[in-house]
């Protein structure tokens, strides 16, 4: 078994995903495939895929479930170590890591959005958060 996920099956596995999600899409990669969906096409969370994060997650468990999967027959089964592909240990027991971002409501400012269209003046939501515009806002971050 491979010690990683490569790059080159991560990018077919990525192109598959965000096909997944949108058909007719000709985003390469999970992260803006998210963005485009989320922010110009206005689906919700549980409509888009998964960060690239936890999509290598993912995919790294499914790699050690085929694996294991692979080697039923074998008298002594060569096992690679879980907390490499995509598991913790807990005192519970081993739990799936879901991603290696940190959690999002650290960063639920991110989300605010104007919808300004012309320039941001007083009444902006960005402004009034005393954030700066980003690509969700209908400015496009570019006030």
């Amino acid at each position: 078994m491979p010690s990683d996920v490569s790059e080159e099956s991560m990018s077919l596995l990525e192109r598959f995903v965000v096909l997944m999600y949108d058909r007719t899409s000709d985003t390469m990669e999970v992260n803006d495939a998210r963005k485009q969906l989320f922010a110009h096409k206005s689906r919700a969370l549980e409509n888009i895929p998964p960060t690239q994060a936890a999509l290598q997650q993912h995919i790294k468990r499914a790699s050690l479930q085929g694996n294991c999967w692979n080697q039923t027959l074998v008298l002594n089964p060569e096992l690679p170590i879980s907390s490499d592909w995509g598991w913790t240990k807990e005192a519970s027991g081993w739990q799936p890591l879901w991603t290696t971002l940190p959690e999002a409501s650290k960063s639920c400012h991110e989300l605010i959005h104007c919808g300004c269209k012309k320039g941001c003046t007083g009444r902006c939501k960005c402004t009034k958060a005393a954030l700066k515009c980003t690509a969700l806002c209908a400015c496009s971050g570019d006030c």
